[in-house]
């Protein structure tokens, strides 16, 4: 029997649980693993911003949980790179304050 390497493991891992993507107005939410987060979509996506919202209803969420992809204005969001903006957001927040 052979081994399996660490990089087929990683490519079969799940990187997120993505459920509930819903827009209001000009704002993206998302339940991402089990946490409600809310994007500003003139900060995230030009194209999504811009998009009716028949294109931004019509999505793909990848199997892994990796991104989120619209075919209609062909655009796709990566989870990582959405808590990453998110997290800095909340950060420059939190300097302001102080």
């Amino acid at each position: 029997m052979g081994k399996i390497s660490k990089e087929e493991i990683s490519v079969h891992k799940r990187h997120h649980v993505i459920k509930d993507v819903r827009f209001e107005s000009h704002k993206l939410l998302i339940n991402i693993d089990r946490k409600e987060y809310i994007f500003n979509l003139k900060t995230i996506s030009k194209k999504l911003f811009q998009a009716s919202d028949t294109a931004r209803l019509k999505f793909e969420i990848s199997p892994s949980g990796y991104g989120i992809h619209w075919p209609v204005i062909d655009e796709d969001l990566s989870i990582d790179g959405l808590l990453k903006q998110k997290i800095s957001t909340s950060h420059k927040k939190k300097k302001l304050i102080n």
